[in-house]
């Protein structure tokens, strides 16, 4: 039996779960979300909570289960708190501006890195070198926080890049000298 799956996802206060078919639509104080869920999957919403269960204990069959109730999950907690990736750099004359949907990075190039937020996603720029990646979508938000970061990753040898707030970088000792 999966851990996960056989949880149920409780629903909250202003949050209305609505389920077609296979989609399913959560709607909350922060925006709206919805997702196609596999259709070997039985989704049931009741008072207060939404259960997830499978037909049969095959192997593909336990990975969906937990996967949908994940997923379901993600929607719930997207729509009443949404989600966050920090991101820090690191380097001399490394610094970030946001203006509208358009996030300018200086990261040390010959010219100015320019990345177009995608819809959805929001920047906030506590000082020049930290940055926060908000969004009511766990996938999204982390694929803007990892396009943002691939622009510079940290480097072994002196931890210059863009790299995550929680992120440790394994450091390398430089050439030796005589």
């Amino acid at each position: 039996m999966s851990r996960i799956g056989k949880l149920p996802v409780v629903i909250p206060a202003g949050v209305k779960v609505s389920l077609d078919g296979n989609k399913m639509t959560v709607q909350g104080p922060k925006g709206t979300l919805s997702q196609d869920l596999h259709e070997r999957m039985s989704i049931a919403v009741e008072t207060g909570q939404i259960i997830v269960a499978r037909s049969t204990d095959e192997k593909r069959d336990t990975a969906l289960h937990g996967l949908t109730r994940a997923l379901i999950n993600n929607m719930v907690v997207g729509v009443t708190t949404g989600f966050q990736k920090d991101l820090e750099i690191n380097g001399v004359g490394y610094r970030a501006e946001i203006s509208g949907k358009v996030l300018t990075l200086a990261l040390g190039y010959s010219h100015p890195v320019v990345y177009e937020l995608p819809e959805g996603i929001s920047v906030d720029i506590e000082k020049q070198t930290k940055l926060s990646v908000k969004g009511i979508d766990k996938q999204l938000v982390g694929s803007a926080a990892a396009k943002i970061r691939s622009f510079r990753r940290p480097e072994p040898y002196k931890g210059k890049g863009i790299k995550y707030a929680d992120e440790r970088i394994l450091r390398k000792a430089g050439k030796a000298g005589k």
